[in-house]
């Protein structure tokens, strides 16, 4: 009996040390295991940020879906263990809760319950609108529209053929996301002989964030891919409607806490929610003026910066900040003060995502991108 209980005794012993060099070799491996995919994760983080960036976008929408659903699956998962652990009342307390006409409703249904409201949800490409009773080219053009989105009407009638505006219910009408026209690309073509082909500038093509470039440093394209054409006018329409022409008069003094345009030129793109900014073109060289008085917080040279270039932020030290972006060359430093409508930061460049030359202006607002054109003199 006393062997018995010794061989025990020594089983048990030589059993707890294997268990003790086990558990010592298995958080050696998770140590090992987690330092080579840090490692990993670590050489290869940048090429996925500057995959992201490159696309403008792109894929911002399919990675929230994944993370969404990702997200409910763990939810859905772990509810239940949740209620059992942590319950906060019983079922028949529930119920009571959800059918108490005391209980104030969240949800308030009018006289408009069936009515159909348009998502102001950007769009990233062309889709299919059956007109309903009542329609006219006019009013479904106001139904895609939104204030820094206007569709317009035209666009409507290029896209589907149009000559005038008669439509009946039940017809089938292509709606672009912006206004201008959809081109699929053909052999040959560019952003460049694209952007001239329906009048407009070859920025618009490239800053629309849903196009897609098969090398997007470059701009090239693949036959057969269809691309948005923001502002385009159809070719056999150019006698008749003309772009607007609109001309920045600056940079002048500013006067208190106002701004003024950096540069005097024309306005080739205005603000809209894909494009937070004004761009202004001037030859290469051209003295870019600081818009505000100020003082330098941010200087960015030498780097693609997002599609910036070089790169210039001011603060006002009251929540306003300018941006000036794609610039050749930078003259100011961070620290330095400057004069808005007086001071030289830097001169017109090609840096960063462009397609011509131009500056690349910004305003923020607490920490938000705004219009600049509500904030000029």
């Amino acid at each position: 009996m006393h062997r018995f209980l010794t061989r025990k005794s020594h089983s048990i012993t030589r059993l707890g040390k294997d268990f003790a060099e086990f558990v010592t070799f298995f958080s050696k491996y998770l140590q090992k295991k987690v330092m080579s995919t840090s490692l990993f994760l670590e050489g290869n983080k940048n090429q996925l940020v500057k995959f992201f960036m490159m696309k403008r976008g792109r894929y911002n929408r399919p990675f929230l879906h994944v993370a969404t659903i990702g997200v409910l699956a763990l939810g859905i998962l772990v509810a239940p263990i949740l209620a059992e652990t942590y319950p906060l009342f019983s079922p028949s307390q529930n119920l009571a809760k959800i059918t108490s006409p005391q209980t104030p409703q969240s949800i308030i249904v009018g006289d408009n319950v069936f009515q159909t409201e348009i998502s102001e949800k950007p769009r990233d490409k062309v889709i299919t609108y059956t007109v309903q009773r009542g329609d006219t080219i006019s009013t479904i053009a106001k139904k895609f529209s939104t204030p820094n989105n206007p569709l317009s009407t035209d666009t409507i009638r290029w896209a589907n053929d149009l000559t005038d505006d008669s439509i009946t219910v039940g017809d089938t009408l292509k709606i672009l996301p912006v206004s201008g026209i959809a081109h699929k690309v053909e052999k040959g073509d560019t952003i460049y002989s694209i952007a001239k082909k329906y009048n407009t500038d070859p920025q618009k093509i490239v800053d629309f964030p849903f196009n897609d470039f098969a090398n997007p440093e470059t701009f090239s394209l693949v036959v057969g891919q269809m691309l948005i054409v923001p502002d385009g006018i159809k070719p056999s329409e150019q006698n008749f409607i003309k772009p607007q022409v609109y001309i920045a008069t600056g940079p002048v003094p500013v006067v208190g806490g106002g701004l003024t345009f950096p540069v005097h030129g024309g306005i080739s793109q205005f603000y809209s929610w894909y494009h937070q900014g004004v761009d202004i073109t001037d030859p290469v060289g051209t003295p870019i003026v600081s818009a505000q008085n100020g003082t330098v917080t941010e200087v960015h040279i030498g780097t693609y910066d997002g599609g910036y270039g070089n790169n210039v932020w001011i603060s006002n030290g009251a929540g306003i900040e300018t941006h000036y972006a794609h610039m050749q060359n930078v003259s100011v430093s961070v620290g330095q003060s400057v004069t808005g409508g007086a001071t030289t930061i830097g001169t017109i460049g090609l840096t960063g995502r462009t397609t011509g030359a131009h500056v690349h202006f910004e305003v923020r607002k607490g920490g938000s991108l705004v219009n600049p054109m509500s904030y000029l003199q």
